[in-house]
């Protein structure tokens, strides 16, 4: 008996449980929500210490969501129809699968829901209504102009290995290797593609998921092909770190240089004490702000954000933080970055 009891009071639990309603927001009120990769990257964390501050600031209700770690393209899914179930009038979103997130975008725009891509765009980049980013690919073209002027005629025999964030080569990949290529030289064949190259220089690429332990792996792994590479890009300073690491324990960090993209606070100290050459800055703070700012005049006036002049993005700015500037590539100083990183 009382087990039948027990039994029928948890079925009953378990379905008031299962008939919660998903908030609705109200009549006047103007929901956003913020979907990112994870919520322990410091770069999303500051992505959403943007959001959360301006959306404070105009009386929008921000909702957070993220994958459980970089790559979790489930659980950004789920969150985007938990969204759309609450009647947001804007998604920011940074896709783990630029892809695959496509069908429950458009689902979230059906629904008159204005879809911001922050950092990483949609494929296609027509998929979110508007894309506020880095120029990722001006950023590879930094660091790629400043490694081939640092390292002079040796620039002409340099041995490159590449650390790339996945396998699946997603556009942030894409685009901030070819415009490396391109800053140092190489002819980058079909500038959608990764891999493609033929120049000598290039030792390989490999993957390092975007943090420290990956950059180390990798690098080992392309040391074993060559172990004369003299020159290391990272897609990221976390990566940039365990590269780093590795190349100390061959007792190799002196003679090999260093170039990574981000400008987090802990980079661009890594800049400061030599472990990376130069990074190129980007904000996301300023992204996420500035998409709180369009969702707020998409519900007012249903005006949508408009591309900066000569790109199908709005353009959040980059710059290249070096304590080693060079002669015809533009930089700003550690300090300056230090000042600014991630703002």
């Amino acid at each position: 008996m009382k087990k039948a009891l027990l039994g029928a009071t948890l079925g009953a639990l378990a379905l008031s449980i299962a008939a919660l309603p998903v908030h609705q927001a109200k009549a006047d009120e103007i929901g956003a929500c913020l979907v990112t990769k994870t919520d322990i990257n410091p770069f999303f964390v500051k992505m959403k210490e943007g959001a959360s501050a301006k959306a404070k600031e105009l009386g929008i209700n921000l909702s957070t969501y993220a994958g459980k770690i970089d790559g979790d393209h489930e659980t950004q899914v789920q969150a985007i129809e938990s969204c759309i179930a609450s009647g947001v009038k804007g998604i920011m979103l940074t896709a783990s699968d630029t892809k695959a997130i496509v069908p429950v975008v458009k689902k979230a725009r059906d629904a008159g829901i204005l879809v911001i891509a922050l950092d990483t765009p949609l494929e296609p980049l027509d998929a979110a209504d508007a894309t506020f980013a880095t120029d990722n690919f001006k950023a590879g073209e930094l660091i790629g102009q400043w490694a081939k002027a640092k390292m002079g005629d040796k620039a002409e025999d340099a041995k490159i290995a590449f650390l790339d964030l996945s396998a699946s080569a997603p556009s942030v990949d894409v685009l901030r290797d070819q415009g490396f290529m391109k800053g140092f030289g190489i002819d980058i064949k079909d500038e959608n593609k990764i891999g493609d190259e033929d120049d000598a220089r290039i030792v390989g690429h490999d993957v390092t998921s975007g943090n420290e332990e990956g950059g180390r792996k990798a690098l080992e792994n392309l040391l074993q092909r060559d172990s004369g590479i003299n020159v290391v890009y990272t897609i990221n300073e976390p990566a940039a770190a365990g590269a780093y690491e590795a190349l100390k324990a061959f007792g190799m960090q002196e003679g090999v240089l260093i170039v990574s993209i981000d400008g987090g606070c802990p980079g661009v100290e890594n800049v400061k004490d030599g472990v990376i050459g130069a990074t190129s800055q980007q904000y996301p703070l300023l992204m996420a702000s500035k998409g709180i700012e369009a969702i707020k005049a998409w519900a007012d006036s249903g005006k949508k954000p408009e591309n900066s002049d000569g790109l199908n993005f709005v353009n959040t700015g980059v710059n290249l933080v070096t304590d080693q500037p060079v002669d015809g590539v533009e930089s700003i100083s550690v300090k300056e970055g230090l000042d600014r990183c991630w703002g």
